[in-house]
């Protein structure tokens, strides 16, 4: 009998046979997700290579595989100036005078601003050129306060001007006023040149003097003498008939001092011997 024929042939070995086709079929059914889960995995490897190969073949040559340094990226600068300020063309033909000190911090920032306008009032009058100009001239604290101005704040130089003048006013140093020239008088055998000479410097050094202080001054500092009982006499009112009278007896002393001498010399010949 064949023995395939007698498996069917008794019942028990038919219901294990459609038990284990049922178990097939259900191992199958479970079996197709799993795979669908898999292809798509792949797939998904699959595309993320590409996606890489593209992002590598986009990148510029200068990358770690060629050995060169990425490019570097430019930092952002920010300016106090306004656009127009910075994009303003300057002549080629344009030079700045270096002749000013920097300020840095410490002084009369009114001072500062002045001597800046007087050197470039022969190059320039342009806002632009005036405030691009005006920063080189900032050290120190001063161009630490310039640098933390915000950005595009400024778009004159009178603007500019007023903010500097303002922050560093407290930096003002007066180092004498007009007081101190009262203090200033004419030594016992000092020329009159020279006294003028050091009052003049010393009264240059405060700000907004009057003049009449100034006149006062000078007119109470001369030593007793003949010029100053003239001064006493003609009282000159304004300080320009000063130095007009002070001029005529500085001639006079240079006459006397330049015959002092010469006198020593012409006696030494009067007393050589006669042959």
């Amino acid at each position: 009998m064949d023995h395939s024929v007698a498996l069917q042939s008794n019942p028990t070995n038919t219901k294990l046979l459609a038990s284990n086709a049922t178990l097939q079929a259900e191992n199958q059914r479970m079996a197709e997700p799993l795979a669908e889960m898999l292809n798509n995995g792949e797939e998904k490897n699959d595309n993320k290579k590409v996606n890489n190969n593209l992002h590598e073949e986009q990148q510029p040559k200068s990358n770690v595989k060629t050995g060169e340094a990425p490019p570097k990226t430019k930092r952002q600068r920010t300016s106090p100036f306004s656009e127009e300020i910075m994009n303003f063309k300057i002549s080629k033909y344009f030079t700045l005078r270096m002749t000013l000190t920097p300020y840095k911090g410490i002084g009369d920032p009114k001072v500062h601003v002045n001597k800046f306008e007087s050197m470039m009032f022969l190059n320039s009058d342009s806002d632009p050129i005036l405030c691009r100009s005006f920063s080189t001239f900032l050290d120190r604290a001063a161009l630490l306060w310039f640098s933390n101005l915000p950005a595009g704040s400024i778009s004159s130089f009178d603007e500019f001007a007023k903010l500097f003048i303002n922050h560093f006013t407290a930096s003002k140093i007066y180092v004498r006023d007009s007081y101190y020239l009262s203090t200033i008088k004419q030594g016992q055998h000092e020329i009159l040149k020279d006294y003028i000479t050091c009052f003049t410097t010393a009264a240059m050094e405060i700000p907004d003097l009057n003049p009449k202080v100034q006149l006062h001054a000078i007119k109470s500092g001369l030593r007793l003498g003949k010029f100053q009982e003239a001064i006493a006499v003609s009282k000159p009112k304004t300080l320009e008939e000063f130095r007009d009278k002070a001029t005529g007896q500085i001639e006079i002393e240079e006459l006397h001092e330049a015959r002092r001498i010469e006198r020593p010399s012409s006696q030494k010949k009067e007393e050589k011997p006669l042959r």
